[in-house]
């Protein structure tokens, strides 16, 4: 840990910032583990977050009233960090989501069998819109990570569809492939 307490200059703060934009990244992505129920993935995740944090910590705080750009550069890698987190977390896609669409009745049922082959499990309920007009609506339970191709097949074959997702908490029996 000596070593980082005897650099300065650009390459400490190369270290900083680089070291920083890994350990906000690493936070974000502990969070939405935590949040989807995953603890021994969040916990690991918050003991590599920890152990850098005090070590970037640690060098920022030494001697920071002779070098304060090292707090200039602390605050823009925080700020990276939850930008390039958030990236991170959405190509990970942890957890499940649901997929609400309304369609014309006539629509409905074509559009099931188009995302049932495609291997996902859809619920078809009938309701009604404005006019009195009969519409289905599709209940799709999915990996977070399948929305884009759900969400692609439906707009495909349906561009006037009413889309809403959700995030699921927990989830009880139903079909997810």
């Amino acid at each position: 840990m000596d070593f980082f307490m005897n650099l300065e200059g650009p390459l400490l703060y190369f270290i900083i910032f680089f070291a920083k934009i890994i350990e906000v990244s690493i936070s974000t992505v502990r969070i939405v583990f935590i949040n989807k129920g995953e603890k021994i993935k969040g916990a690991a995740l918050g003991f590599i977050e920890i152990m850098i944090w005090l070590i970037v910590v640690s060098s920022v705080l030494n001697n920071i009233t002779e070098d304060p750009i090292k707090v200039f550069i602390y605050a823009i890698a925080f700020s990276l960090g939850n930008f390039f987190g958030v990236i991170i977390e959405s190509k990970i896609a942890v957890g499940l989501s649901s997929i609400q669409v309304v369609v014309d009745q006539k629509e409905g049922e074509v559009l099931a069998d188009i995302l049932r082959e495609q291997g996902f499990g859809v619920t078809i309920l009938e309701g009604k819109g404005k006019n009195d007009s009969v519409k289905n609506l599709l209940f799709i339970q999915l990996k977070r990570k399948k929305i884009p191709v759900a969400t692609k097949l439906i707009k495909e074959h349906n561009p006037e569809a009413y889309i809403t997702v959700n995030e699921i908490k927990t989830m009880f029996g139903g079909y997810i492939k």
